[in-house]
């Protein structure tokens, strides 16, 4: 009987690129480490005049994408902190609420900061958004709307799940190691 690992893993990824303006959310299939784009898009909020009616739409639409496409596990972009104290109190509030969904239909959910994110999918923590798109791209073997950054940066958020699940520890001579040993024997690759 062979023994799955998470390197034949099969499984989708549900990321979600948080938003009061816009969500970005995209879904990936992930089968023997190949990395497959089953769906993205970009939840537009400005046509919305209050914070209810916004909330209520993207519980909606997370719900019904979490019940059509049974994600097993989701990642959102964490806070980050900025000057706007009301603009980050709106935020934490739509990322509470995808957390509460995942919570309710017992998805493990995982938070990355924007820059680790970046770092994951490019190599660079500082990239541009038209970077994270274009090796979102390649990694995903297909090409995107250019013009939906916010649904780019949700399946970054979910490929950045993926690659930290399958390289948080990495079996060399029979002993785990975390990131800090793979940082200190791979300095040329940490940008």
């Amino acid at each position: 009987m062979s023994q799955i690992t998470s390197s034949n893993a099969e499984k989708i990824i549900l990321g979600i690129d948080p938003g009061t303006r816009f969500l970005g959310y995209g879904l990936i299939h992930i089968q023997r480490d190949k990395v497959t784009v089953l769906q993205y898009g970009v939840l537009n909020l400005t046509k919305y005049t209050t914070q209810g009616a916004k909330f209520l739409k993207i519980h909606e639409r997370v719900l019904g994408i979490i019940e059509e496409f049974l994600p097993d596990e989701i990642a959102i972009e964490s806070p980050f902190f900025g000057k706007n104290v009301q603009s980050m109190l709106k935020l934490g509030r739509v990322q509470g609420m995808v957390m509460s969904l995942a919570f309710s239909k017992s998805i493990p959910i995982a938070e990355y900061e924007p820059k680790k994110v970046k770092q994951s999918v490019t190599g660079n923590g500082n990239a541009s958004k038209e970077q994270v798109a274009k090796m979102v791209e390649v990694i995903g073997g297909i090409q995107l709307d250019s013009k939906l950054f916010d649904a780019t940066d949700a399946l970054g958020i979910a490929i950045c799940h993926h690659f930290h699940n399958n390289n948080i520890t990495s079996t060399i001579k029979g002993t785990k190691k975390g990131w800090g040993a793979f940082v200190s024997e791979n300095p040329n690759r940490i940008k």
